[in-house]
């Protein structure tokens, strides 16, 4: 997997880095149980700062997709393993969802932009 960091870009470094590697598991391309590279390797291979990938982490932490486990590192969870996260999802789609009607976008056209993306990140044509 390769992560890609846009350093001018107005959304944090971290938070880039968190949403490459939460794709990167909904892609396929890393699995649970694996482990994520220690934070200091991570940081030297990104060339960011140690404290943005540490931020990453624990982010990912309190999402549930990883569990940190001292002196070992971070190792992705089981989707038995992670919390059950549907309700902080749904306030986290319920702007974006409502942004979209603003914008003209109806039901039918929304709903082909989300299946548009889960096929995108499964591989389907």
């Amino acid at each position: 997997m390769i992560i890609q960091i846009e350093p001018q870009s107005d959304v944090p470094i971290y938070t880039q880095l968190t949403n490459q590697i939460i794709e990167g598991i909904a892609r396929g391309y890393m699995h649970s149980g694996d482990s994520l590279p220690s934070v200091r390797a991570f940081a030297a291979d990104l060339g960011v700062n140690m404290h943005t990938v540490n931020k990453s982490y624990h982010e990912l932490e309190k999402k549930g997709i990883i569990r940190i486990i001292p002196k070992s590192g971070a190792v992705i969870n089981s989707p038995a393993e992670m919390s059950n996260n549907s309700e902080r999802l749904l306030e986290e789609f319920k702007p974006m969802i409502a942004e979209a009607l603003v914008l003209g976008l109806d039901q039918e056209q929304i709903q082909e932009l989300v299946t548009s993306l889960i096929q995108d990140l499964k591989g389907k044509p």
